[in-house]
C-alpha cells in the first residue's frame, strides 16, 4: 500500500489539471475562492500540492517537504539551546 496511493495521488493530480473546469463546476466557486483567483485556480493548487507530496511519499521525503509548515506552527519548534562558553 506504500506505493499504490501516492501513485494514484500523482494520476488524480494529472486528471485534476486535465479536467479542472469540469471540477471545478462541480465544487462551485465559494466567496473566499475570488481573492485566490477563482474556482480553477484553487483545483489547481490543489493539483500541483497533490502532486508533490504523492512524489514526496513515494521517496520517503515527506518530512522535508513539510519542514517549512513546522516553522509556522507555534509551540512546534524545537528551543534553540544557547551556546555554551
Amino acid at each position: 500500500m506504500g506505493i499504490i496511493f501516492p501513485i494514484i495521488g500523482i494520476v488524480a493530480s494529472f486528471f485534476l489539471l486535465k479536467y479542472r473546469e469540469r471540477v471545478g463546476d462541480m465544487v462551485g466557486e465559494g466567496e473566499w475562492m475570488k481573492k485566490i483567483g477563482g474556482v480553477y485556480m484553487v483545483v489547481i493548487v490543489v493539483a500541483v500540492f497533490l502532486f508533490f507530496w504523492s512524489v514526496a511519499e513515494l521517496t520517503g521525503t515527506t518530512d522535508i517537504l513539510f519542514r517549512p509548515l513546522t516553522l509556522l506552527i507555534p509551540g512546534y519548534r524545537q528551543p534553540e539551546v544557547p551556546p555554551a562558553f
